[in-house]
């Protein structure tokens, strides 16, 4: 198993090689994958948790942030379920669903 140090040597050449100017670290790819990765594509929360090796999920809710976009996501989902029985694609519907909710 490599170090922090390690993984922040290769981070930086990588950041180096892709023209990233901000100082990856593994802290940095930790959140990431927990938030990025994983979370924004509907790995649930106790799984995450696990992959990141966690006792406990309090611990992953520090790495694992809740954005914009897993909430627009997640939104669209629930409104395809609640609408549409989950069937139809919502972008297909949307003068549908415009229409339901006035």
């Amino acid at each position: 198993m490599n170090s922090n140090v390690k993984y922040n040597a290769y981070l930086k050449e990588l950041a180096d090689i892709c023209g990233i100017s901000k100082n990856l670290t593994t802290h940095i790819a930790r959140h990431t994958f927990a938030t990025t990765i994983t979370l924004e594509n509907d790995v649930p929360i106790e799984m995450v948790s696990k992959m990141l090796g966690h006792r406990s999920i309090r611990t992953t809710q520090i790495y694992a942030r809740i954005t914009k976009k897993k909430i627009s996501n997640d939104m669209k989902a629930l409104r395809k379920k609640l609408f549409f029985g989950g069937k139809l694609k919502l972008e297909d519907r949307e003068d549908d669903l415009h229409k339901v909710a006035i």
